[in-house]
């Protein structure tokens, strides 16, 4: 066996176990001398710089550094030796042991990482006058302690921020990282990276551990004492200072612990916390135990962090706690000291918990800035910690915010955008935020740090340095390691606005261009050589200079030359002896023109110097001037015009044109072509010539930026409005990759039925974005108006707006147009809303005015309007006003800012009126109201955020303070949001987010989120609670990472017993039914059981329902379930109501009945809607197509579905190719409308026919039968079979406006044959099939059952009388049945008349039915008749032979009539003559009956749809095709088309232009995928088509004569097709058996084709020539084959591909080959193991493997074998390296190219997606059968699935 428990032959290998990873050694425990572990006096470990010595120092008897000098940059220790290496020390606390050098400046160093792989720098310095923080630096002030009694020792410690006193003592420092990267930044600390310590210094050691080491006691009292069950330990020996017989530690010594240990409040600096006896304080005797100080929080702190804890103090009101507390508890704060046992602690703690004055507070420091204080408790015994010791309690999870996504682009420049160096990324700035974009994926990745606008970006050659210049009076420069996100270095420029920069090709240097403070151009070159080493950023040179410059490049061939431009000139710089010089280029006459950009160009030619280069420079005149940069002059100049009338682009000299040129604002040069963007809006390509256009694109606003992608496919582009987007070139595709508002984001609205969300900006613009894929919907402009409010509709597609006129329009979504416009306000308006319920709307403007509107139409109408009611001075903003989650309170802040008014929202009635300025009685300022929000409806609490940076909650209906909490912000709250489970609250307040634990349970109860560069103006949570929304300077997406609160059992229990019944009027009593007689049948339960919910919802008006206790006994087991039945119908079928995400789904099933147990006296109980007849005893299938027969499937529905989270699909259905062609009236359209739906398998496809785009609706889980368009087209009905465990069919209404389903219908136990609406839409008549005889009618209002009637012979077709909803006539064996429907009340009775059909048609069956002009009825025959019926007499009169075949289709019009029959026919007939007719009875003849028309098409007529004239439509077949019919043409175009039998293969074009596919009819149809049409079909008769595949695009420029397609059939041909010559050009028969798998080497120049026996055949395409067969498989069908690339050596083999053969015997053989060579050699032979026989199963899953394109030389293999997985197969290893659970046998796999996606299919008719290595899975439904095929696209971006004749095609949006 080889290593890993391998063969290298067939036979015997089997698949090894993973080696478990070895735990790591524990070597930093207990605690790691670092100086001693890392051998400092060697320095090979550890680096110095300047004066750093070792000497001995006599106090401490042992060596010590001395780091001193005037520059601490310049004179340090540092560990370890380079930035590149780590520490990886990961003890929580860091022992420091120095003393400050007297009357010297230090500085400290520490850069430790985050678990989220982030590096923060934490410094202190003596040096430091301020706290400074930002997201990757911490800057601390240490305050120097002095000697004992000295006098610096008796002044306070905050005067002595600054050099350190001449008799400074030594120090132990104790450093909590984990708690100040918790505290400061919300972090988790995962290690100690490195250490620099800076003059000037004195170094004993260091020392990192999980212990917390008292200097101060010794080993004897640590025993003493049993300190180690607290976590304290004495201070190891060789850490310890040396302390004299009978003196105190802490005497000669300073022991400091930053933060204070049990703290819970972030300090602005580091000082001794332990008080001296000589500053007044008493030494305790037990060293532990140290006496509590005063603590002053700083203004710094505070407005930084905004991390301040609730501290009670002597107001008499607690925060956030109940008002009518009694005893209210201080809160002491001790010294850093460890915990300790306390005996009475308890009574002790009682004794002191009383409100205590100022006067008795003792001691405090009183500060002018706001400050809190925090009280130190003086007791004259031991002090009780009043704070909980171990580790504090924060909100989880933390973070409980991840970015998700940023809609924006610039901020302060268009015009910096970037390509990565594998041309897969675009890297840009969004105003304070770099954003990388992944443009297959459209996944975005973050470099957050700077605190204002990015003004400029650059790029190092590789792709590896990012520097990042930041906007504002004094511009920082960050440097960042790219592929890890990591902030190399932050430096300071000096420069007051940095406008561009400039990286050199290595990286090593850096040149920037801004103004000085005095307002002069300022060029600055920076040496960044050693950033990535870990070193520092030094200035290389700096100059100033007069000239203009718009852009400045430095030369990639020479680091030390750049080259610049501006208005009227260009320059050339060097770098030479730390001087920066330049020289113009002498211009001549274009001396005057303004210059924008320029760039170099390309490539290197050997017989050239690198400097001989070329250098292109643009204009805003259009001038293009090529100069020779070595000999510093123009070579030409062209002047680029727009283009004539004709077309053509001119190249002139400057002034040889006229009229003015194209306005260049930018240029990018590759090797063989240009790009420019230009003031017009167009991107244009051009020869390096300029000799003419080549490709240009148009935008709507001016081209601010160009770039070429380093492999020359692509140009991204940016513009002046914000855009961004690149011009694919081969494709001649424009993509679009970022919308934004240009200005500010003032407010947004989102709603959940259609996941969109719409902004108003200062931009003057209102968009409407999808919250799937963040991508622009629509685009409302306003040109002399500001929209400044906005919100959503909650249940119609409408959105209203409110503009700074004061105007208030609401638009049509769905229709894209203004619905209405209300002028009630002349000022802006400042608030505006819906009810949840959608009933009302409320607006209010700057002049306090108030408008209450109507909208439950359309079109929304003013009630009432009220004056003086909303506040004018406080502001305006999205949280203006608020209504109340049950729609009856409105609340808003006015009449003035101090008052919140409520009121009754549907009358505007004041109910409550809350004075917010009286509500703090110890404030001396009057507090008013900023925002409100109200808490989930069972709260009944009002939230108000207040100018004094409070929240006040309130209760709703009384206006009692209930708590508060403060201070919020560091300014006033913007915004506040609560979620609908109530347990987070979001504010925004300043530039920064918090969320909040809305219960306030833990020491912290909020996390604090930055990114935002301006103010943030509102925060909202996503209607399904996944998702968080922010918005100012751009739209922040965030994923909301706090799973929602799910209702115990007990508690859904308790809310069931709670809710009342509808007409139980609170009663206690039990319901009964209104006979008061027992139930005689034994209820049974329900097949399935609905959901918990509140039963309330289901109760229509005017409907009552009526519960006997047999039915509280049913719903017994189903607490919060209700049920509903008319008139004591008991067998009739019960509506349910469902939620299924925020809509309500009503599902009316049928309830269970044992006729056998009704008593034989009981049939005046029987219900009176429902006639019931014994059926036939067997179910014959009639002689009529009519009747649907679903498709045999031994595919269930998976027991388990892992859906994914709303909003964070990654998968997106765009298309669905096929048509169910086994179907019966599957297709609707509705001419009017132009409403387009038909089915393919268990999905509804509503197509759009002018632009092919689809939506698909989801509800159905098999196939569907049939399909029912109401006549107003606002409801369409589908009903499908019985699913899983289910009983009964589903009939689905759906809501056409915005796709939901409204309702489920169970009722009819087999299938549905045929569906009808009445003329006004109010019934819906369902037939069910031969099995099934029933026919129901539907309420479609309540969606009641109204009626259901067991019929003796099988229907066929229903239809409804136009002329009346009463009257409905069905069709059947030998006659027409004939339905008049009488109603009273809510009663519905049937009057019922059969006609039998004429004696002369003989034994007949009637298969479909019409109603023509008046009184006419038509029918259609079995044997090709046609009948007409009157309908006054209900009798036949008329017949004739209308086909040779059944007629199952038939559509009336006026005076014309379409039927479609099995002769696959359909014919126009002209049937003006029939009405006259009529009066003649039975003697009327057919001659006067004309056929107009006939069209034979390619199968049985199944489906039809006619415009009212009969002159189109459409028509479906068998064939699974829909066919446009245009009789006045006598045309059918295929609209739609699919294929018949299974789907055996997928492809995409190597392009992903085309997708292929072929089947078992033996066809093979190539397919577009922008339209997904049917582009070529190439049909081989009397043969399947079993494999196929596109050839790989060539190395070479590929062209359209060179898209071929090779597919493999059943007789064991290959047949090789020309796609762009639409011809067959080869055929070979390499295999004797049919091929099952086929496949192009990576060179497209062999074929791989293998068999059913298990061989494989190695075949050229040119020669025709099989040239190697191998019979390593035989005897087992191959399943895969599959080629990839390899190093030429790699694996120790030749060749240059790299190719696996699987075969259904769960064996991988593993290939390298080089064909030119004719060399193919076994590089590996994987066997995997099965168990003995399949238990279950009724055949085996195959057998996949596939190599990973993210882990070059592994395999992925799925198949039957001891555990359902996907085994990861390493080919250099010899091992298995991963494993993926599964749920069920893989039957398909496919791998994503271009991210780390798996594709899986299953037979439970499941598509899984799985991210690797450890992501979620996510589950897809909408496939009716086994998912046998899934295919990813070459880009990653696209996925094909296919289910038996289904073909699935899916965007991955959300990767």
């Amino acid at each position: 066996m080889a290593a890993g428990g391998h063969r290298r032959r067939p036979g015997g290998g089997t698949v090894p176990v993973p080696v478990p990873v070895p735990v790591p050694a524990a070597w930093q425990r207990p605690y790691l001398n670092v100086f001693k572990y890392f051998r400092v006096e060697e320095w090979k470990r550890s680096a110095r710089e300047g004066d750093v010595a070792a000497l001995t120092d006599a106090r401490l008897k042992g060596t010590v550094y001395r780091i001193r000098g005037s520059v601490p940059a310049s004179n340090y220790l540092q560990l370890p030796r380079t930035g590149t290496q780590s520490l990886g020390l990961a003890g929580r606390y860091l022992y420091l042991l120095f003393r400050p050098v007297p009357r010297k400046h230090f500085v400290v160093h520490l850069d430790v990482a985050t678990e989220e792989n982030q590096v923060v720098r934490i410094s202190f310095s003596n040096l430091f006058k301020e706290f400074k923080a930002t997201a990757t630096w911490l800057q601390f002030p240490f305050v120097c302690g002095a000697a004992k009694g000295s006098a610096c020792d008796r002044t306070a410690r905050r005067d002595l921020a600054g050099a350190a006193p001449a008799d400074a003592r030594w120090t132990c420092l104790v450093l909590d990282l984990h708690s100040i990267l918790s505290l400061y930044l919300n972090r988790r600390y995962s290690h100690l990276k490195s250490i620099k310590l800076c003059s000037n210094l004195l170094v004993k050691n260091l020392c990192t551990s999980d212990l917390v080491f008292d200097p101060g006691v010794t080993f004897s009292e640590a025993r003493q004492t049993d300190l180690a069950r607290h976590g304290v330990a004495p201070m190891p020996r060789e850490m310890a200072f040396p302390v004299p017989k009978g003196e105190n530690w802490h005497d000669l010594y300073d022991y400091i612990r930053f933060p204070a240990e049990g703290s819970k409040l972030p300090y602005d600096f580091i000082q001794k916390s332990c008080s001296d006896p000589a500053a007044g304080g008493q030494v305790s005797e037990d060293p532990v135990c140290q006496l509590p100080q005063p603590v002053t929080l700083t203004k710094a702190v505070r407005d930084r962090l905004s991390l301040i804890h609730q501290i009670t103090s002597t107001k008499a009101m607690p925060r956030w706690c109940p008002v009518m507390t009694k005893n209210i508890p201080e809160v002491h704060l001790t010294a850093p000291a460890p915990p300790r046992a306390a005996p009475a602690a308890g009574q002790e703690l009682e004794k002191n918990q009383r409100p205590r004055s100022v006067g008795d507070a003792g001691p405090s420091l009183a500060v002018g800035d706001g400050s809190i204080h925090v009280y130190a408790h003086q007791r004259s015994e031991q002090t009780i910690r009043a704070i909980h010791s171990g580790s504090e309690e924060r909100l989880l999870p933390d973070p409980i915010l991840k970015l998700r996504t940023i809609i924006g682009f610039g901020g302060c420049s268009t015009k910096w955008a970037l390509w990565t160096q594998d041309n897969a990324a675009v890297v840009y700035p969004c105003h304070a935020v770099i954003v990388t974009l992944q443009i297959q994926t459209g996944e975005q990745r973050f470099f957050i740090g700077h605190t204002d606008k990015v003004s400029a970006l650059a790029f190092n050659g590789s792709s590896t340095l990012l520097a990042s210049a930041q906007a504002g009076p004094l511009s920082l420069v960050r440097l960042w390691d790219f592929p890890t996100g990591s902030c190399l270095s932050v430096f300071k420029t000096h420069v007051r606005s940095l406008s561009s920069l400039s990286f050199s090709y290595s990286g090593a240097v850096l040149c920037g261009v801004g103004k000085d403070e005095h307002g002069k151009t300022m060029v600055v070159v920076w040496n960044a050589a050693q950033v990535t080493r870990g070193g520092e950023v030094a200035v290389l040179a700096k100059a100033h200079t007069d000239v203009d410059i718009q852009a400045l490049k430095i030369a990639f061939f020479d680091d030390t030359r750049m080259v610049s431009c501006g208005r009227d000139n260009v320059r050339l710089w060097r770098v030479r002896s730390g001087a920066l010089r330049s020289c113009p280029v002498r211009l001549g006459e274009y001396h005057s023109l303004e210059f924008t950009d320029l760039a170099f160009e390309e490539g290197h030619v050997a017989e050239r110097e690198p400097e001989d280069r070329t250098l292109f420079v643009c204009s805003k005149s259009g001038h293009v001037l090529e100069v020779d940069y070595k000999n510093v002059c123009m070579r030409s100049v062209r002047r680029l015009l727009p283009a004539r009338p004709r077309g053509c682009q001119r190249q002139e000299k400057a002034g040889s044109g006229a009229g003015p040129g194209i306005a260049i604002n930018s240029i990018s040069v590759s090797s063989t072509f240009c790009a420019t963007g230009s003031e017009d809006g167009y991107l244009r390509l051009w020869p390096l010539d300029f000799s003419a256009v080549v490709l240009e694109a148009e935008h709507e606003a001016p081209v601010s930026s160009v770039c070429i992608s380093p492999d020359s496919r692509k140009v991204l582009c940016t513009t002046a409005a914000g855009n961004l987007g690149y011009l694919d070139i081969q494709s001649r595709d424009y993509n679009t990759l970022m919308r934004s508002h240009e200005d500010s984001v003032l407010a947004f609205s989102v709603e959940g039925i259609w996941k969109q969300m719409a902004t108003v900006s200062r931009d003057n613009t209102i968009r409407v974005w999808d919250l799937v894929s963040m991508q622009q919907l629509y685009d409302f402009t306003a040109a002399d108006e500001m929209p400044c409010a906005v919100a959503f509709h909650p249940t119609q597609q409408i959105l209203a707006c409110g503009f700074d006129s004061g105007m208030v329009r609401t638009f049509s979504l769905a229709a894209s147009d203004l619905l209405v416009e209300h002028k009630q306000h002349r000022t802006v308006i400042t608030g505006l809303t819906f009810s949840p319920d959608g009933n009302f709307m409320f607006s209010s403007c700057l002049q306090g005015t108030l408008a209450l509107y109507s909208s439950v139409a359309q079109k929304s109408h003013v009630l009432r309007v009220l004056g003086n009611v909303v506040a004018r001075d406080a502001g305006n903003g999205p949280d203006a006003l608020v209504v109340s989650g049950d729609s009856r309170l409105l609340a808003f802040v006015g009449p003035s800012k101090y008052v919140v008014t409520v009121m009754e929202a549907c009358s505007l009635d004041e109910l409550l009126r809350v004075d917010i300025s009286i509500l703090d009685l110890n404030s001396t300022a009057l507090d008013s109201a900023v925002r409100v929000c109200y808490a989930p409806a069972p709260r009944g609490e009002l939230l108000v955020s207040t100018s004094s940076r409070k929240i006040l909650v309130l209760d709703a209906k009384t206006g009692r303070l209930v708590r508060e909490v403060s201070p919020v912000h560091k300014l006033s709250c913007s915004s506040l949001a609560l979620s609908k489970d109530g347990r987070y609250l979001l504010t925004a307040g300043d530039k920064v987010i918090k969320v909040w634990d809305y219960r306030m349970r833990f020491d912290i109860n909020f996390q604090v989120y930055i990114g935002h560069s301006e103010p943030v103006c509102q925060v909202a949570f996503t209607p399904d609670q996944r998702h968080v929304l922010s918005v100012g300077d751009a739209i922040f997406l965030w994923d909301f990472l706090a799973l929602p609160a799910e209702m115990s059992p007990p508690a859904r229990a308790r809310s069931s017993e709670a809710a009342p019944l509808p007409g139980a009027e609170g009663s206690s009593e039990k319901l009964k039914d209104a006979s008061e007689t027992p139930r005689q049948t034994v209820p049974l339960p329900l097949l399935s059981s609905p959901p918990c919910l509140d039963v309330s919802s289901v109760h229509q008006a005017g409907c009552q329902s009526i519960f006997s206790e047999s039915d509280k006994e049913e719903e017994a087991g189903l607490p919060g379930s209700s049920r509903m039945m008319a008139n004591g119908d008991k067998d009739a079928s019960v509506p349910v109501v469902e939620s299924v995400g925020n809509e309500e789904l009503v599902v009316v099933r049928p309830k269970v009945r044992q006729e056998s147990s009704r008593a034989a006296g009981e049939s005046a109980n029987e219900p009176r809607k429902e006639t019931r007849s014994p059926k036939s005893q067997c179910s014959i299938r009639p002689d009529s197509y009519r009747h649907f027969t679903p498709r045999f499937k031994a595919s269930v529905l998976p027991q388990s579905f892992s859906s994914p989270p709303a909003g964070s699909e990654v998968l997106k259905l765009k298309a669905v190719i096929g048509y169910n062609g086994n179907g019966r009236g599957n297709m609707v359209w509705n001419p009017d409308t132009g409403f387009f739906a038909y089915t393919c398998g268990c999905v509804i496809v509503v197509e759009d026919l002018h632009s092919g785009s689809q939506n698909h609706w989801l509800g159905h889980a098999e196939e569907i039968s049939t399909l029912a368009l109401s006549h107003n087209a606002q409801v369409l009905a589908s009903a499908s079979g019985k699913r899983n465990g289910d009983s009964h069919c589903q009939i689905c209404l759906w809501n056409i406006q915005d796709g939901v389903c409204t309702a489920n219908l169970f009722h009819h136990e087999t299938q549905v044959q045929a569906m009808a609406f009445s003329r006004d839409d109010r019934f819906l008549v369902t037939l069910g099939d031969y099995s099934d005889q029933t026919i129901a009618l539907w309420n479609t209002y309540t969606y009641e059952l109204m009626s259901s009637t067991c019929i003796l012979e099988p229907v066929h077709d229903v239809a409804f009388s136009p002329r009346s909803h009463r009257e409905l006539a069905c069709v059947g064996k030998g006659g027409v049945t004939f339905w008049l429907l009488e109603q009273q009340g809510v009663d519905v009775n049937l009057k019922v008349h059969q006609a039998p059909a004429p004696d002369v048609l003989g034994p007949v069956e009637l298969t479909s039915i019409c109603y023509g002009a008046d009184a006419l009825l038509y029918s259609g025959t079995n044997s090709g008749q046609i009948c007409v019926w009157d309908t006054e007499t209900n009798c036949c009169f008329m017949t004739w032979e209308a086909d040779e075949g059944e007629i199952g289709a038939l559509v009336c019009r006026c005076d014309r009539l379409v039927s479609g029959s099995n002769t696959k026919r359909i014919r126009l007939w002209a049937v003006a003559a029939v009405q006259e007719l009529r009066l003649k009875g039975p003697d009327a003849s057919s001659s006067s009956v004309l056929l107009e028309h006939e069209i034979t098409l390619d199968g049985t007529i199944v489906s039809v749809a006619f415009d009212d004239s009969l002159d189109m439509g459409i028509v479906g077949t068998t064939a699974g095709t829909l066919w446009y019919i245009n009789w006045a043409e006598s045309t059918s175009i295929r609209l739609i088309s699919g294929h018949k039998n299974k789907v055996t293969e997928v492809c995409f074009s190597p392009d992903e232009t085309h997708c292929v596919t072929c089947g078992e009819d033996g066809s093979v149809r190539i397919w577009s995928l922008g339209s997904m049409e049917l582009v070529v079909q190439f049909q081989v008769l009397n043969q399947s088509c079993q494999c196929l595949a596109w050839k790989p695009r060539p190395v070479v420029a590929w062209g359209a004569e060179s898209q071929h397609v090779v597919a493999g059939y059943s007789d064991g041909t290959m047949r090789v097709f020309s796609v762009s010559r639409t011809e067959m050009e080869l055929k070979m028969h390499p295999h004797a058996v049919a091929l099952t798998a086929i496949a192009y080497s990576t060179d497209g120049e062999m074929i791989l084709s293998g068999g059913k026996d298990g061989l494989v055949a190695v075949s050229s395409p040119r020669t025709g020539m099989t040239i190697r067969v191998l019979a390593d498989h035989k005897g087992s069908p191959i399943t895969v084959l599959q080629c990839t690339r390899k190093q030429y050596r790699d694996f120790g083999v030749e060749g240059g591909e790299l190719w696996l053969a699987t075969s259904s015997d769960r064996r991988v053989s593993v290939w390298a080959s080089d064909w030119l060579k004719d060399k193919c050699e076994l590089l590996d032979w994987l066997s995997f193991p099965a168990p003995a026989g399949p238990e279950g199963l009724g055949s085996l899953p195959p057998s996949l493997a596939m190599f990973c394109p993210w882990e070059p030389g592994t395999l992925v293999y799925v198949g039957f074998g001891m555990q359902k997985e996907a085994l990861f197969y390493n080919l250099r290893k010899k091992q298995v390296v991963e494993k993926i659970s599964l749920p069920y046998f893989a039957t398909s796999l496919s791998l994503s190219p271009a991210a780390r996606f798996v594709a899986v299919g299953f037979d439970e008719r499941l598509l899984r997606l799985l991210h690797c290595p450890a992501g979620a899975a996510q589950d897809y439904a909408g496939h009716d059968d086994t998912v046998h095929l899934c295919r990813f696209a070459p880009s990653g971006r696209r996925l094909l699935t296919a289910s038996h004749s289904a073909v699935f095609v899916w965007e991955l949006t959300g990767a």
